[in-house]
C-alpha cells in the first residue's frame, strides 16, 4: 500500500492496486520462470506501479533492455516482452526471437502492449514471421499512473488523445472497490493545452517547479551534482568526492517535501531554518531522558528524527544549487523579460535582451521559450519582428532549425498576428493574469506560483468552481477552440449527500500536459478555507517549457 496515494479525498491507490493485480493476473499465466524484455521508455512509469519485489514474486529472474541482435543468455522458460505498441519496436522484437538459438531449450514467447494492443503492430510482426511464436499477446491498460495523492498522469509522448476510455475504467475501478463510493467526482474539467500555450513557457518558481526547471524530474526522480550531497569530512581535500549523481525521489511521502513542495522558493528558506531548529532541539532532548522510560521513548523516536534530520539535509542542498541559479544575473535579467512580456510591456517590438542571447548563441532552447513567450503574450508578432527573429536565429544556429520554426508556428507558439489585433491585454485584465501585489512568502491568489502571473489554465478552474464562466463569456469567445458545459443526471441510489462543509471534487484533465506550477496553484485552491472545491488533477505529460519545446523541435536525421 503507498500512502501517499490515500490521504486526499480520493483514494488513488486504488488505481495504483488494479493494474498492479492485472500485471500479476498476466505474470501467472505465463507458468514457470521468466525474463522480461523492457521498451527502455516504460521502466520509469512501471516503476510507480510495481517494484522488482512484486515482479520477482511471480517468477520474474532475469530484466533485460530491449535492443537489437540476439537476447542476452537467460536460464528461463518464458520470455515476456513489455512495449510501447511501436512498428520500429516490432523490427527489434523480430530481430530477438529470429536469432533465438534453436539447439538450445524451447522458450516460450509472449508480448504485453502497454497502454493498447496494435493491428499494425501484429501485422508487422506476421510480415516479420514471427507472430505465431508468442503464445500471450495481450495489452495492459497502463492508462493513468498515479503520482501522488491528488496527480495522476498517462506520461504519453502523444499528448492530444482521447480520453472518455480511461473516464469509464476509472469508474470502473472505483465502482468495483470497497472503500470508495462512485460517483467519486462531482465535476470533469477537460482543458486542451491549447487554451493556454502561455503558463508552460514562463520559468515556474515554486520549489518544485525550479527543481524540474533546472535538473528535470523524471517519473517522481530528479538525479543532482552529486558533490552537494557528500558528507563533508575535516581536512577533505575534495579528492575522493562522489562521480555518480545523486539520485531522489520526490513525492508528499516524505515529510517535508510535502510541506514545502508548492511554496514559492523564496519562502522555502524560512521554512527549512525553522525545521533545523526543530530537529536540532528534538535531538538535544535526550540530555533531558533520566528515568529508563523516557530513555525508550526517545529512543523509540529515533528512527523518525533520523530521517527528519536526513530529509532536511537533503532539501537544504536542492536549496542552495537552486540558489547557484535564480541569484544569477542571467536568471535575473531573463526572468525580467518574461514578466515584462506577461504583463503587456513591449510586446510587439524587437527584444534586446533576446538579441543579446541569440548573439551570445544561448542555448536554442531558452531562446525559443522568450520568443513564443512574446509571440502568446501578444496575440501573434508583427511580421517584420517575426522575420527578424527568424533570420537571426537561422543565421546563428544553423538553417536547419528551419523545421523547428515550422513545428513551432503550426503549434501555435510563434506566429504572425493574424489581423493586426492583440487580443491579450482583455484576456489579461479580465482573468487578472497578473497581480502587482503578489505575496510570496503567506500567499492570497495563485499568481504567487509565479511571482505576478496567475496561470490562465488555473484561473480558468478557479472561476468554474465560482462564480461560473457565465461571468466571462467574452474571454472565453476569444482562447482558442469550443468551450462547453454538460451536466449528467446521476441515476436513483448514485446520488450522493453532501456533508455541511464538504467540499466538491473536480478532476482537472489536461490534454496536452501540466506543469508543476499549475498543479501547486490547484493546491492551494484546494486548501483555501473558503474554496469550496478539492482538485484532483490528470494530465497526458507533466512537462516543462523546455520539455514542451524539445517535444516539438525537429531531430537532425
Amino acid at each position: 500500500m503507498a500512502a501517499h496515494l490515500s490521504y486526499g479525498r480520493v483514494n488513488l491507490n486504488v488505481l495504483r492496486e488494479a493494474v498492479r493485480r492485472e500485471l500479476r493476473e498476466f505474470l501467472d499465466k505465463c507458468a514457470g520462470s521468466k525474463a522480461i524484455v523492457w521498451d527502455e521508455y516504460l521502466t520509469g512509469p512501471f516503476g510507480l506501479i510495481a517494484q522488482y519485489s512484486l515482479l520477482k514474486e511471480h517468477e520474474v529472474e532475469k530484466m533485460f533492455t530491449l535492443k537489437g541482435n540476439r537476447l542476452p543468455a537467460a536460464d528461463v522458460k518464458n520470455i515476456i516482452f513489455f512495449v510501447r505498441p511501436r512498428l520500429e519496436l516490432m523490427d527489434i522484437i523480430a530481430e530477438n526471437v529470429l536469432s533465438e538459438d534453436r539447439r538450445g531449450p524451447a522458450r516460450d514467447f509472449h508480448i504485453l502492449f502497454v497502454p493498447r494492443r496494435s493491428l499494425l503492430c501484429e501485422q508487422r510482426l506476421k510480415d516479420l514471421g514471427v507472430l505465431g511464436s508468442f503464445i500471450h499477446r495481450e495489452e495492459y491498460s497502463l492508462d493513468l499512473i498515479p503520482f501522488d495523492g491528488d496527480l495522476l498522469s498517462m506520461e504519453s509522448e502523444s499528448a492530444f488523445k482521447q480520453v472518455a476510455n480511461m473516464m469509464i475504467r476509472m469508474k470502473r475501478e472505483f465502482t468495483g472497490s470497497q472503500n470508495s463510493v462512485f460517483p467519486v467526482f462531482d465535476n470533469l474539467l477537460l482543458l486542451d493545452r491549447n487554451v493556454d500555450l502561455l503558463t508552460p513557457l514562463a520559468t515556474q518558481l515554486t520549489y518544485e517547479g525550479l527543481i524540474d526547471e533546472i535538473y528535470g524530474i523524471q517519473n517522481s526522480y530528479v538525479k543532482l551534482p552529486p558533490e552537494k550531497f557528500a558528507p563533508k569530512k575535516q581536512g577533505d581535500s575534495g579528492k575522493d568526492l562522489p562521480t555518480e549523481a545523486k539520485k531522489l525521489q520526490l513525492n508528499s511521502a516524505e515529510e517535508l517535501y510535502a510541506e514545502i513542495r508548492d511554496k514559492n522558493f523564496n519562502a522555502v528558506g524560512s521554512v527549512l531554518s525553522k525545521k533545523a531548529k526543530v530537529i536540532s532541539a528534538a535531538f538535544e532532548e535526550r540530555h533531558n531522558a533520566k528515568t529508563v522510560g523516557e530513555i525508550k521513548q526517545f529512543v523509540s523516536q529515533l528512527p523518525h528524527m533520523q530521517a527528519a534530520r536526513g530529509s532536511l539535509a537533503n532539501h537544504t542542498s536542492i536549496a542552495e544549487l537552486i540558489k547557484d541559479v535564480t541569484t544569477s544575473e542571467d536568471f535575473f535579467d531573463k526572468l525580467t523579460v518574461e514578466q515584462e512580456f506577461m504583463s503587456g510591456i513591449d510586446t510587439d517590438k524587437v527584444n534586446s535582451y533576446v538579441e543579446d542571447c541569440i548573439a551570445q548563441k544561448h542555448p536554442l532552447i531558452k531562446v525559443l521559450r522568450l520568443i513564443c513567450l512574446q509571440s502568446v503574450c501578444n496575440s501573434g508578432l508583427k511580421q517584420k519582428v517575426l522575420d527578424y527573429y527568424r533570420r537571426e536565429i537561422l543565421q546563428t544556429y544553423g538553417y536547419e532549425h528551419i523545421l523547428t520554426l515550422y513545428s513551432l508556428e503550426k503549434a501555435g507558439l510563434l506566429r504572425p498576428q493574424a489581423g493586426g489585433r492583440n487580443n491579450y491585454p482583455t484576456i489579461r485584465k479580465t482573468l487578472r493574469l497578473w497581480m502587482d501585489d503578489v505575496n510570496e512568502q503567506n500567499p492570497t491568489d495563485i499568481s504567487y506560483v509565479y511571482s505576478g502571473y496567475a496561470p490562465l489554465s488555473v484561473r480558468l478552474a478557479q472561476l468554474l468552481s465560482r462564480p461560473g464562466w457565465r461571468s466571462i463569456e467574452e474571454v472565453l469567445r476569444i482562447l482558442p477552440g469550443p468551450h462547453f458545459e454538460e451536466r449528467q443526471p446521476l441515476p436513483t441510489g448514485l446520488q450522493k449527500k453532501r456533508q455541511p462543509g464538504e467540499n466538491r471534487v473536480t478532476l482537472i484533465f489536461f490534454l496536452g500536459g501540466v506543469t508543476y506550477a499549475e498543479i501547486a496553484a490547484l493546491r492551494f485552491l484546494s486548501q483555501l478555507e473558503d474554496g469550496g472545491t478539492e482538485y484532483v488533477i490528470a494530465t497526458t505529460k507533466l512537462m516543462n517549457g523546455t520539455s514542451w519545446i524539445e517535444s516539438l523541435m525537429e531531430k537532425p536525421v
